[in-house]
């Protein structure tokens, strides 16, 4: 497809990936017609109270579903691929092209979701080339990564070809023996690269990124010199580092059972399509383990970056129903901390050793390698493709500023690169780059329910219960705006010198105040008590000036549930024995 005169720029649209690490989401859009690269979910921070998913906001492909003509997938991570399944449940996708391996496990994410039948998964191998519309024709380069079946992908679209690397670093030793196509690369720098998209992860560090197969002699000589059972965790998506893993074992006379629902799943699929190749008398149930010598087993676990339900964790919490840890095991955590998850791993490398466990952790021990190119990695990629424009992405604020110096030390002009954030709409055309506008782009947060989002209002509500705590108060009131008895006050969390009796006297004459200042204001007529009284109305007031009251006495600002339930006036002041009506409950803000 060659280049045309047209003026018609190509919007080039992230929604997830910049200043952030995860959520990796790009359209792609000529005309009406939309392509979408990826589509990934990012890890809760710390304040988001029961939160285990974050996805990016898809408020603009709601908008324009019909635009969509089709998506690819890089790779399987879940940075790329773990939101499609909720996305699927929005707009649909016609026709979904990836890897082998990712199209595997999206598969089974689909089908537990229930929305297989809301798109297509199409297979692809390296210098495949598929059409999506009219104005897009993709070509899948194999590249390297700490991912098996992983691709760079380049665009053809009118204004030039757009390669988006994906992620990557060049491995020239990969343990499956699948190289780095550089040969296409090249060929596409030397026809002309309009824009390179490239990932910034690594972008910080000088030289090379080194091979996957440095880890090998390092945990082969960790595995010789363990005396007891061996428990190894790393990233479950690592199939390079399981085969290694699996390798070893062998060598060194170990079964290995597995545990973790995403180690069983990849591993599964990874050996049916051949990038993990072992014995099936290797693998062996965890009951069967149990009565082999503790020199002999080796258990290969999810769990490395401190994740609370994953099965580390469950071990060295002394939750696990199969796996205890013991005096002379060896633990091995073939990963490094995704930032953010630092405490919780380390958290999870003390309890370990509290257990009486050796734990192998930390860069210095050589056991863990990143997948992502480092500064050396990225002048080849810029060198081979020779880009007009360039778009770094996938990766924080510094790491983007980073990589662009990186491009202008290899010739790429300053003003021909630009710095985007999630959102933006970068118009491309055949002679500029531009920022021309920006669309919805925050995030969407799901629970452990996954049905539904939770919206921005609840998840204020979890940090005000986790920060200060709840006050529920509960008054009866009748129809001529008296308190019929005591209000009850319960505390919930809440820090506070103040005696429960004397809140109750509090709250009692706050309720009092508004009744006696609001009441002729709110029940304008005795005459029709039905109709009359804005319940609503004395319910708000009470609420209002029950918050200041709080945050007068309390000095803090716990959340506030305040229910209240009516009744007619008796005859005299006791508590009447007629039916009440409850009003509906509140949260006051």
């Amino acid at each position: 497809m060659t280049k045309t005169n047209s003026a018609t720029a190509l919007k080039i649209i992230p929604l997830g990936g910049l200043h952030e690490i995860g959520k990796n989401t790009c359209v792609f859009e000529f005309n009406d017609e939309i392509i979408l690269l990826d589509a990934g979910l990012a890890f809760p921070t710390d304040g988001m109270h029961g939160v285990n998913i974050v996805l990016p906001d898809m408020t603009y492909l709601r908008e324009n579903r019909h635009k969509i003509k089709g998506m690819i997938v890089t790779h399987g991570h879940e940075d790329h691929i773990g939101g499609i399944a909720f996305h699927l449940k929005q707009f649909d996708i016609p026709v979904i092209y990836g890897p082998r391996l990712a199209m595997a496990l999206l598969q089974d994410k689909l089908e537990e979701a229930g929305v297989s039948d809301r798109t297509e998964l199409r297979t692809v191998g390296p210098r495949d080339i598929v059409r999506l519309g009219s104005a897009f024709f993709v070509e899948f380069i194999r590249n390297t990564h700490s991912m098996a079946d992983s691709f760079t992908v380049a665009i053809r679209t009118p204004v030039g070809v757009v390669i988006h690397t994906g992620d990557f670093k060049i491995d020239h030793t990969p343990v499956d023996g699948e190289f780095f196509d550089f040969q296409r690369l090249a060929e596409y720098g030397e026809q002309g690269v309009q824009c390179l998209i490239s990932d910034s992860t690594n972008s910080e560090l000088p030289g090379f990124t080194p091979s996957e197969r440095a880890v090998y002699p390092n945990l082969d000589r960790v595995f010789g010199q363990a005396q007891g059972r061996i428990l190894v965790t790393t990233f479950a998506s690592s199939v390079h580092r399981i085969n290694m893993i699996l390798d070893l074992a062998k060598k060194h006379g170990r079964v290995v059972g597995i545990l973790g629902r995403s180690m069983l799943n990849v591993i599964a699929h990874a050996r049916n399509l051949g990038y993990v190749k072992c014995e099936d008398d290797l693998l062996q149930p965890l009951n069967l383990i149990q009565k082999v010598p503790d020199e002999n087993v080796l258990i290969l676990t999810t769990g490395s970056q401190g994740e609370p339900l994953s099965a580390m964790t469950r071990i060295a919490n002394g939750d696990h129903r199969q796996i205890k840890v013991r005096p002379g095991d060896t633990v091995v955590f073939s990963a490094n901390p995704i930032p953010g998850n630092t405490i919780a791993v380390v958290n999870t490398i003390d309890k370990l050793m509290m257990l009486g466990a050796k734990v192998i952790y930390g860069k210095e021990q050589g056991i863990h390698v990143s997948g992502h190119g480092c500064q050396e990695d990225q002048k080849l990629m810029l060198g081979l493709t020779r880009p007009k424009f360039f778009i770094p992405v996938h990766g924080e604020h510094r790491m983007l500023v980073k990589h662009s110096q990186t491009a202008q030390s290899v010739g790429v002009p300053a003003e021909n690169m630009i710095i985007i954030d999630n959102g933006h709409v970068v118009e491309l055309t055949e002679n500029s780059i531009r920022i021309a506008g920006k669309v919805p782009s925050g995030i969407e947060l799901v629970d452990s329910s996954r049905s539904g989002v939770v919206n921005a209002q609840v998840l204020k509500e979890r940090q005000r219960l986790a920060g200060e705590g709840i006050v529920t108060v509960a008054a009866t009131i009748n129809n001529r705006g008296e308190l019929v008895a005591q209000p009850e006050v319960h505390f919930r969390g809440v820090v506070t010198s103040i005696e429960r009796s004397r809140f109750q006297d509090k709250t009692r004459e706050t309720i009092e105040i508004v009744l006696r200042n609001y009441w002729k204001e709110l029940a304008p007529s005795y005459t029709d008590v039905a109709t009359s009284i804005d319940w609503v109305g004395v319910k708000t007031q009470i609420e209002r000036e029950l918050v200041k009251m709080l945050k007068r006495e309390m000095q803090s600002a716990p959340l506030l549930v305040f229910l209240m339930q009516t009744t007619d006036a008796p005859t005299t002041r006791k508590v009447s024995k007629e039916p009440t009506r409850k009003v509906e409950a509140a949260i006051a803000s």
